[in-house]
């Protein structure tokens, strides 16, 4: 079966070139410590300064600016949780959106039961954050503002140069998670003017299991999560995952060459993606903003169809997806950012994601339209919802011309 691969934002492939350079410091005489001093331990610390000065340069940071964690998780929750404790003594206020992935959105909120306060911007039907709505949420106690750079589900990116300027002419340290940014659109952190940055490596084309945190150079910030010894100049205890960080230097330094080539390329599949999408299949509605999205982001909701049914449909026919959707305890739940953007509840559980990488081309997206129209006819005829409403055909509707079918009256 022809298998394709269209879930980048969950994951990517290894690159050849990384899973190399990792390979390299699993065998052979690269397996020191790099705390110890013997030759074996200078060896692999030359190395992991090496890959820290490759990720600090993708993102125009200094080398001691970066510190390596388990991925991105453990970054953002450093961030928050360093900036909150360190600088409690002058405020307890922290700012973020509604549409922060679940390692910012539940940090902060875990953090709202220990004393601290939190104000949870609304976003907009693009899921947008408005600078004028983070401006009128700032007060005298607000310590830390965290702003995703670009959104995970739908692909929106943020304005997070205006929310940095802001910030700083408050004087309010600003995170930002870029893990879904990085590689795909410029990432400067001092054109973004940010404190704190997420990174993660299996989203560029790295392993799984390695990030790193950027933490500007005198930015109000200690270690408060890990206790132990002084690995990442103490501000992240445990010995260094090497072949993790030799992997992500590589990857960050590949990310960085290669971004105007793969960003356009990527750009020009997902248009495609969405304009035949949004033409030849009816009651369908990208979601995220029309221009200021990811180049390798589409992602859609179906009416009166249950995004699981149609990955799984999907699934059967070699495609890979993800939706907005998440099974939880045997009961589904829809997308909180699908929700926040004011889209309605049982529209929203119809929500796919449809993320593009380097190895993609436009026989895998004609190949999916050849499957996804009769999967969506399907699933609609067997729906409930869809036995009870008439359709009529709208002239005016470009999705009509192509199908027959369209507007429900």
């Amino acid at each position: 079966m022809r298998r394709i691969y269209f879930d980048h934002s969950a994951t990517t492939p290894v690159r050849p070139e990384v899973a190399e350079a990792m390979c390299e410091y699993l065998k052979g005489d690269s397996y020191g410590n790099p705390t110890s001093l013997h030759w074996f331990g200078r060896q692999v610390r030359k190395a992991v300064e090496e890959a820290r000065e490759k990720v600090a340069r993708a993102i125009g940071a200094s080398p001691n600016e970066i510190v390596f964690t388990s991925g991105g998780t453990e970054a953002d929750n450093m961030a928050i949780h360093g900036v909150a404790y360190t600088n409690k003594n002058r405020g307890n206020h922290i700012i973020t959106s509604a549409v922060e992935h679940h390692a910012v959105l539940n940090t902060v909120k875990a953090l709202g039961k220990e004393g601290f306060t939190t104000t949870i911007l609304p976003v907009d039907k693009y899921g947008m954050v408005s600078v004028d709505d983070v401006a009128a949420a700032v007060t005298d106690k607000t310590i830390l503002i965290t702003i995703m750079h670009a959104n995970n589900e739908v692909g929106t990116i943020m304005p997070i140069k205006e929310i940095g300027e802001l910030a700083r002419s408050r004087g309010i340290i600003f995170h930002t998670d870029a893990v879904q940014s990085f590689g795909k659109i410029p990432v400067d952190v001092n054109e973004l003017g940010v404190d704190l940055l997420t990174l993660s490596g299996h989203k560029i084309y790295g392993p799984k299991g390695i990030g790193a945190l950027y933490i500007r150079k005198g930015a109000r910030w200690r270690q408060t999560l890990f206790h132990g010894g002084a690995q990442e100049r103490l501000r992240r205890a445990g010995t260094e995952n090497v072949p993790g960080i030799i992997a992500m230097g590589v990857a960050a330094e590949l990310a960085a060459a290669n971004l105007e080539r793969e960003s356009a390329y990527l750009k020009g599949l997902r248009d495609k993606l969405i304009k035949e999408v949004t033409e030849r299949i009816s009651h369908v509605k990208l979601t995220g903003h029309p221009v200021r999205r990811l180049p390798n982001h589409a992602s859609f909701t179906f009416e009166f169809i249950e995004g699981e049914s149609m990955l799984l449909s999907l699934d059967m026919k070699g495609i890979a997806a993800s939706s907005g959707s998440a099974c939880t305890s045997g009961s589904l739940e829809p997308s909180h950012v699908l929700l926040a953007m004011g889209i309605p509840h049982e529209v929203a559980h119809g929500s796919i994601r449809l993320t593009l990488g380097i190895d993609n081309t436009p026989e895998d997206i004609d190949y999916f339209m050849e499957v996804m129209p009769p999967i969506v006819e399907r699933l609609r005829a067997m729906s409930p919802l869809d036995q009870e409403t008439e359709f009529a055909v709208n002239s005016d509707c470009a999705a009509c011309k192509v199908s027959g079918t369209c507007s429900r009256v």
